[in-house]
């Protein structure tokens, strides 16, 4: 950077700065010393420097965030350095200044923002020194930050102009622009889902930021926008009376709760919820857990389509059956006489479905659970999902254990809730967050699946409305035509279990999961206040 002398035309002092391309960055070099022919050092307080010098300090002052150094150059240090260190905060940036030109007593400079990789929000501005005693000092004015921001004006980043950032699928806020960044209107609805659903309104809003000037009592003015800018908030699939349902549900269980809620005929994930007792972590997404008698449904399915037996097979209930090395109980030690298996499924005989797990192939059940999404994987923007892990069974005794929900099986609140999905949608569902056609906001599937045939759906959806009419989920008789599958599954020593409830009714499915209850009755409780 090369400095020329001041040049003396005319009897005016005109003050000429040459450097390559015509222009130079004080952001990345130390401040300019004092020129030939100016009358003292060059220092934070003025001194009695030239008036390009103390403003090339200020200008490298104020880009380098050192506010109180920028604020002691000017005429108003302290209205100085509050606006500055305002715009700091409110931007979370710091600018480049380029002097640009310098005549007399006033220069010009050019200002870059960087908002984010290939995003720059650039003006011309110019600034005046006047002379206090024997010092040069920059005359504050807001407009040395923006030629139009005004003392009661403020500069926003902002994502995209609007105040909403996210709406659920009826249109009501969940997010909304603040100071650049999606904040929740209420923290409490769906805390699981808004910080992921921020990130994304951000990401894709980083494709076009805006900077904002907002004044009290005008509207406001877009000084920067490009991209995303116009296109309006995002819309998710979250249905907000499903969630506040949900919630509202969980937070009475009375036991750490969990409930996951999917709109068979599009996948849209409706709800997601559990209560403070259940922790901070989504494990309504992604909890593995036994899955216990819920599991039932992919048993039925390997014996439904591997003609073992159909829904009016009469098959045994004892209390206990040895198999190998197990010995398998029905919980309580219940026993019935013969009785259909679409009975025996309404009651949630272990032994019967243990006995005919044991005549399936090795890898039935694992084929079973696959049709029914629970070894599915998904990338749904903004949130991670876990919705089991079901393996072949390594021996026979394992394959009874398996076939109960127990052993080796793992599901989470979101995988039972799918597999309820498949039966009520008859087809594999893709579950998703947002609508809308952008790519950034598109499901992708990792590990996809394929329903069971329509046969078999048919027959489960017969089975599984019987456990409510007849069966461990007579609770929920009074909640409409209810669908579903109640689970008990041992964990630890075997001397505690969680409870479960996976089902749907019309156009919802859903799955309950409440940890250390010993029954399945308060999940069944849990879904029956969900409903309503």
């Amino acid at each position: 950077m090369t400095w020329r002398r001041w040049v003396l035309a005319g009897g005016a002092v005109t003050m000429v700065a040459i450097v390559a391309a015509g222009v130079f960055v004080l952001r990345s070099e130390p401040a300019p010393t004092a020129l030939s022919g100016s009358s003292g050092a060059s220092g934070a307080g003025g001194t009695s420097d030239d008036p390009g010098t103390v403003a090339g300090q200020y200008l490298t002052a104020w880009s380098r965030g050192e506010f109180s150094t920028a604020g002691a150059l000017t005429d108003d240090s302290a209205s100085a350095v509050a606006a500055l260190t305002r715009v700091r905060s409110d931007l979370a940036l710091d600018p480049d200044a380029e002097m640009t030109q310098v005549s007399g007593t006033s220069v010009k400079f050019r200002v870059s923002w960087t908002l984010d990789q290939g995003s720059v929000f650039s003006y011309d501005d110019s600034l005046t020194l006047v002379q206090s005693g024997q010092r040069w000092l920059v005359h504050w004015t807001p407009t040395l930050i923006h030629p139009r921001l005004t003392a009661d004006g403020r500069l926003e980043l902002r994502g995209q102009t609007g105040a909403a950032a996210v709406l659920d699928r009826d249109g009501t806020p969940l997010l909304s622009w603040q100071r650049g960044q999606a904040q929740p209107v209420d923290p409490n609805v769906a805390p699981l889902l808004l910080p992921g659903m921020g990130r994304v309104a951000g990401e894709l809003a980083g494709k076009g930021k805006s900077v904002v000037l907002t004044r009290p009592g005008a509207a406001d003015e877009v000084l920067y926008g490009e991209g995303r800018l116009n296109t309006g908030p995002l819309t998710s699939t979250l249905s907000g009376p499903t969630q506040a349902a949900a919630q509202a549900a969980v937070d009475g269980a009375g036991a750490p709760a969990m409930l996951v809620a999917i709109q068979p005929s599009t996948g849209d994930l409706l709800a997601v919820a559990q209560n403070t007792m259940a922790g901070a972590a989504p494990t309504a997404l992604t909890g593995l857990y036994a899955p216990g008698s819920t599991f039932k449904i992919a048993t039925a399915t390997a014996v439904l389509e591997g003609g073992k037996a159909g829904p009016d097979t009469v098959l045994p209930c004892p209390s206990s059956v040895q198999i190998g090395q197990r010995t398998i109980p029905n919980d309580d030690g219940f026993a019935y006489p013969p009785l259909p298996l679409h009975s025996a499924f309404a009651h949630s005989c272990n032994t019967t479905f243990a006995q005919l797990a044991s005549e399936l192939p090795a890898t039935a059940l694992v084929g079973a659970a696959d049709q029914l999404g629970l070894n599915a994987d998904f990338a749904i923007p903004g949130i991670s999902t876990e919705a089991g892990k079901i393996v072949a069974p390594a021996d026979s005794a394992a394959q009874v254990e398996s076939a109960i929900g127990q052993g080796t099986d793992q599901a989470s609140p979101f995988g039972l809730a799918l597999a309820a999905a498949t039966v009520a949608a008859g087809k594999a569902v893709t579950p998703r967050l947002w609508h809308g056609t952008d790519p950034g906001l598109q499901t992708a599937v990792t590990t996809p699946y394929q329903a069971p045939p329509g046969s078999v759906i048919t027959e489960l959806r017969s089975m599984m409305r019987e456990v409510v009419t007849a069966g461990t989920a007579t609770g929920l008789r009074g909640s409409g035509e209810v669908y579903g599958k109640t689970g008990t599954a041992q964990f630890g020593d075997g001397s505690q279990a969680n409870g479960w409830f996976a089902g749907y009714r019309g156009d919802v499915a859903f799955a309950v999961l409440l940890l250390d209850t010993n029954s399945s009755t308060p999940a069944v409780s849990v879904a029956a206040a969900f409903l309503r």
